[in-house]
């Protein structure tokens, strides 16, 4: 049976759904082709349910820096239950019914190239439909967990992020391959859960890609709950005699470890093996580039999009929802023949740097450059910086606050170019930020937007202040 319509999307995740959305509303037709679960990683493995584990962790440490309040042991049980209900028992029939209310056409199965403008749907019972797009078919498919080829590694079936946010229990021990962000979350969740021994195993620091202090803070609150960080430690050999029993790290350095589980959280590549791309020039398993509209600059006649993970430009679900939406209209302006490049249909916000949370006790989040980064670009880079338990309202929420915020300004321009802050609830300041950076704002300008007292935001005073203003 061969269907046509005028977008063809293979992957329903996040990006997935918001192409289809977009494109719906734009005034096309749209089939969205899903091999596993509608609602995708960030819905059952990775965003939702790692923060329905880390908010317990988030709370301890709030109501443990107030005098007069108390927190007694964490029920596990009932934190995986939510958790559970965080991901709908993974189930997806709500977000298949959303996607049918869009309306678009939600088809079950493992989508392929199949020639131009072709996808060949493959579904469970191996039966196959034919899709044919009559404008653009658009890669949607995300990104898979890396696992390095360390011997024995594979053989002993790891965790990565889809078994550590699924987890039924909490291991006693664990060992954690990686220092990034779902290194360090998934080991500070699991940790505050119950396990007892927690060892993570980090080729550089934690956090590399950030600034510096922000994974100093975390290894200081890390060391200071059990949680035993080895910096330049690594594992050359993985032992598991039988599945599901005790598994052995032997490392670079030092005595073998023994643990209950090991949680390899090393990276992610697209996910873009067996999509039909080397008939078109492309190699699987490879990010497909993509220009600012997100269609694949390999495509001489234009009728190939890829979004989110699967494009390479930022592995993170807001920003894959943020070029779906891109992508989306785009496609339907061009389908109809209307202006194709307004202010919305280019990705402005990558070049500036995507904003970013990591939800550890202390939290870190950034938006825009590094100074590193910065720096390296050739920007004429000034720094400031500030102590942000010195912030009236940081003190409020609790004894013993710690933070730091940092501001990495354009001297020419005297606009921001990113902005990191690590401490507790800092999330909430991070969209000001965002705001900051990707618009330009100019430091004369800022010094106008009055923070309220007592809160937190009156960091952006102090910044300023220590800028000079």
């Amino acid at each position: 049976m061969a269907d046509e319509f005028d977008v063809v999307v293979i992957g329903a995740g996040p990006a997935g759904e918001n192409v289809a959305d977009r494109a719906v509303r734009g005034g096309l037709t749209a089939a969205i082709v899903e091999a596993n679960l509608a609602g995708g990683e960030c819905s059952y493995w990775a965003c939702i349910p790692s923060k329905a584990l880390l908010r317990p962790i988030d709370l301890m440490g709030e109501v443990g820096r107030i005098p007069g309040l108390t927190l007694g042991p964490v029920d596990v049980d009932a934190v995986l239950a939510r958790r559970d209900e965080a991901v709908s028992h993974f189930d997806d029939g709500g977000q298949v019914e959303w996607i049918n209310s869009v309306p678009a056409e939600f088809v079950r199965g493992r989508g392929r190239l199949d020639g131009p403008k072709r996808v060949l749907v493959t579904a469970p019972d191996g039966s196959t439909r034919l899709l044919t797009a009559r404008h653009a078919v658009v890669l949607a498919t995300g990104s898979h967990a890396v696992v390095p080829p360390i011997p024995g590694l594979a053989e002993a079936a790891p965790w990565t992020s889809h078994e550590v946010t699924a987890a039924k229990s909490v291991p006693r021990r664990l060992v954690v391959l990686g220092g990034g962000v779902v290194a360090c979350e998934m080991a500070q969740a699991m940790h505050g859960l119950g396990a007892e021994e927690t060892t993570m195993l980090v080729r550089g620091g934690l956090l590399g890609k950030m600034e510096p202090f922000a994974g100093e803070f975390v290894a200081e609150s890390f060391a200071e709950a059990g949680i035993v960080v080895r910096p330049g430690v690594q594992a050359t050999k993985v032992e598991r005699p039988q599945p599901g029993g005790p598994v052995t790290v032997h490392l670079s350095e030092g005595s073998p470890i023994e643990a209950d589980e090991l949680l390899v959280a090393t990276g992610r590549r697209p996910a873009s093996d067996d999509l039909g791309l080397e008939a078109f020039g492309l190699t699987g398993g490879r990010p497909v580039e993509v220009d600012d509209s997100m269609r694949a600059t390999a495509i001489t006649d234009g009728w190939l999009y890829a979004v989110g993970d699967v494009n390479g430009r930022n592995l993170l679900t807001h920003m894959g929802k943020y070029q779906a939406r891109v992508c989306g209209d785009v496609i339907a302006a061009r389908a109809k023949g209307e202006r194709d490049d307004l202010p919305s249909m280019r990705d402005v916000a990558g070049a500036h740097g995507a904003p970013q949370v990591i939800f550890t006790d202390p939290q870190v989040c950034a938006v825009g450059l590094t100074e590193a980064e910065a720096r390296a670009r050739g920007f004429d880079v000034r720094v400031v910086e500030y102590d942000l338990g010195r912030v009236t309202g940081a003190y409020l929420l609790g004894d013993g606050y710690r933070g730091r915020a940092k501001a990495v300004v354009d001297e020419r321009r005297r606009v921001l170019l990113g902005v990191t802050f690590t401490g507790p609830g800092v999330a909430e300041l991070l969209h000001a930020a965002t705001i900051a950076v990707t618009g330009e704002v100019t430091l004369d300008r800022l010094w106008h937007a009055v923070p309220s007292f007592p809160t937190v935001s009156e960091i952006w005073l102090r910044l300023l202040e220590a800028y000079g203003l």
